[in-house]
């Protein structure tokens, strides 16, 4: 039962539509956020949860962060847009330890306009890299995009963008996901959830400082094949702390 739920909130952190009956969701319409928690019971924490994501991280709260080590490497060969977001799965073997504690890379993917803000700003694009423990527990890397120069990684995943829901492509090289992250890995921590169905919360959300580069251009590409906005609605904070 745990590994299958596990399996669901993976494939969901992507914005995956699965086929297995599940109900439909989306951005816009009676399928949209203001509406996931009423689709279905295992969607219901979408309404009434208390700690959902994505926040604005403002009235930050003082705190000695241990650094994040990553251990990652090129690994992702395949390219997906499931209708939801454009999603890079990860071979075996990239990681992260936060405070001794390991995550396995899964996957990554990308949200335009971005979801979480950073004292009430909005970047154009943001990326979730989406890691999982042993026990299946889910901590995700947030990396803002902001407009500038065209970005290097995204560069060589976007030749490959596939234009329908549904299609995936076998990249020419594996993507090194190193590539995304900006130089400084300074990074705001707190708690919440998958920002799409089912919305489990529970989620460490580890989100860095400093932005990285992307070009108008790039962004206009994904959100041609994306044809909307995947970009679910601020939540609030509630009682909850943001650190820094």
């Amino acid at each position: 039962m745990k590994r299958t739920v596990i399996t669901a909130c993976m494939a969901l952190a992507a914005g995956a539509a699965l086929a297995d009956g599940s109900p439909h969701w989306g951005y816009t319409g009676d399928g949209g956020p203001a509406h996931w928690g009423e689709l279905a019971p295992e969607y219901a924490v979408c309404g009434s949860g208390k700690n959902q994501s994505p926040v604005d991280l403002a009235g930050r709260t003082e705190a000695e962060l241990e650094p994040i080590a990553f251990h990652y490497r090129a690994g992702a060969g395949t390219i997906l847009n499931n209708g939801h977001a454009i999603q890079l799965d990860q071979a075996a073997g990239s990681a992260i330890a936060v405070n001794g504690h390991e995550y396995a890379l899964k996957q990554f993917h990308f949200h335009a306009p971005g979801e979480n803000r950073i004292d009430g700003r909005t970047y154009p694009m943001e990326a979730h890299l989406v890691h999982a423990d042993r026990d299946g527990n889910l901590a995700v890397i947030a990396v803002m995009f902001e407009e500038g120069a065209p970005n290097s990684a995204l560069e060589q995943a976007w030749a490959e963008l596939p234009g329908r829901a549904g299609e995936s492509r076998t990249l020419p090289a594996a993507v090194d996901v190193r590539a995304l992250l900006p130089a400084s890995r300074d990074y705001y921590r707190y708690s919440g959830s998958l920002t799409t169905p089912p919305c489990t919360e529970g989620v460490l959300w580890l989100v860095m400082k400093q932005p990285v580069t992307v070009s108008r251009a790039q962004v206009e590409a994904f959100a041609h094949v994306m044809h909307h906005p995947n970009n679910r609605p601020l939540q609030a904070l509630n009682a909850r702390a943001v650190l820094q």
